[in-house]
């Protein structure tokens, strides 16, 4: 008995990728649709760009703040609650040999007023030990001018630059702090005044902190705020700053006494969740560049249909099956969005990877700060890709695309040829 033979072509053959092919081609009978092709593949490229650089600067801005905020200020506070820390020392030591632990800094904290023969500014005055001062990275490697050595021994404080800049002050002039907190007096008590020469000036690269801060001797710090000896709390850093719930139980115990424990992401809560559904309204609301471009898809492809229903019904007259008119046009219309997903990586992987260089540039050009660091907290702009959310980004756009092109497709593969040449 003989074989039947098969008849059509293979499912995505050379032949059905030529057809596709040519009705990319522009031709000037068919310029419209081939404009609406162009923009379509501008739309895609441009919004998987968007995306991507977006979302990079929004990355690299909550890793810059986190560092910074994290680096600077630490991972878990301990404060007394009955017996104040007059043995900090000791336990500052049991605290920074528990598991996890990278050290521990006993701080005292106050406000005052600092001043120069020039100007004044609320500051935040920070007493902590020469030997804890010189291990925070941020302020050791950061110094702009003068030195930390001799810090210990109280010859001076060091500043942020922003502070310094607003109060003209340079390493070795006199700082002044006042304080309404002074000696008390048979008339109450007087506000307390006192120099200090400014031994170092350091920047970290946040406004707000090198705006405020000073950094004073602990010794100092303690008879200034008048402390009997004592401290306001302990600043833990931990090796990972994401395993604070693992460290709690063995800092407390370490302690030994009842404590006040709070960690970075409580004192910071409202911050980092305000960015992070910034970021995700940002995504939303630039998916939909993509979801308008793949929309100027559909109405493309529905316009070549029209336009080719001739072709169309010749081609299902010489024996072309419906599966095959519609991936015809299913790769029209899918390259269009693969090529353009593709060119939207490349221009957003290129302008994330410079965004920096790009705003000098831009700045440089038209006279102004496009990132001033008292409203972005930062010195910089940083961006940071994340391969998982780029993925995610080009797998969401070329989706798209491929949906894009289903109805045009279906469409066109559903006309007969009677049908197809009335229709032409």
């Amino acid at each position: 008995m003989a074989k039947t033979a098969k008849t059509g072509t293979k499912p995505f053959s050379l032949f059905e990728w030529m057809l596709a092919g040519r009705y990319l081609r522009t031709r000037r009978r068919e310029g419209f649709v081939s404009v609406i092709a162009g923009f379509s593949f501008l739309g895609i490229m441009l919004g998987v760009a968007t995306l991507i650089v977006v979302l990079s600067v929004m990355n690299g801005f909550r890793k810059e703040l986190l560092d910074k905020i994290v680096g600077i200020n630490g991972h878990i506070f301990v404060a007394p609650i009955e017996s104040p820390l007059t043995d900090y020392a000791e336990v500052a030591k049991r605290i920074a040999a528990a598991p996890g632990v990278k050290r521990a800094i006993p701080l005292v904290e106050g406000q005052a007023f600092g001043s120069s023969q020039y100007n004044g500014s609320g500051v935040l005055v920070r007493g902590i030990r020469g030997e804890d001062l010189q291990r925070i990275d941020y302020i050791a490697n950061n110094l702009r001018q003068g030195t930390l050595e001799g810090f210990e021994n109280g010859e001076g404080v060091a500043l942020g630059r922003r502070l310094a800049d607003s109060l003209s002050l340079q390493a070795g002039d006199t700082f002044t702090l006042i304080t309404p907190r002074g000696a008390a007096t048979p008339f109450g008590t007087a506000p307390r005044v006192k120099g200090y020469p400014v031994k170092a000036i350091f920047e970290i690269g946040m406004s707000e902190f090198d705006s405020t801060f000073v950094y004073m001797p602990l010794t100092e710090a303690q008879n200034y705020f008048n402390r009997q000896g004592d401290v306001q709390l302990i600043e833990v850093f931990l090796e990972n700053a994401d395993r604070v719930d693992e460290a709690r139980a063995a800092i407390e115990a370490a302690v030994g006494r009842p404590i006040l424990m709070t960690d970075w992401r409580q004192r910071n809560r409202t911050f980092f969740g305000a960015l992070e559904v910034e970021r995700n309204v940002m995504f939303l609301i630039l998916t939909l560049i993509v979801l308008v471009a793949a929309l100027n898809i559909i109405s493309g492809l529905i316009m070549l249909v029209k336009d080719k229903s001739e072709d169309i019904a010749i081609l299902r007259t010489m024996g072309a099956t419906r599966g095959s008119i519609m991936r015809v046009f299913l790769i029209t219309g899918a390259s269009i969005g693969i090529v353009g997903t593709i060119a939207g990586f490349g221009l957003g992987l290129l302008l994330a990877l410079n965004v920096e260089s790009i705003r000098n540039f831009i700045s440089h050009l038209t006279s102004t700060n496009l990132f001033p660091a008292e409203l972005y907290f930062l010195s910089r702009l940083p961006a940071e890709v994340n391969p998982t959310e780029v993925g995610s980004i080009l797998v969401m756009a070329m989706v798209l695309s491929l949906l894009a092109t289903l109805y045009p497709s279906w469409r066109a593969a559903k006309l007969d040829p009677v049908e197809a040449l009335r229709y032409g």
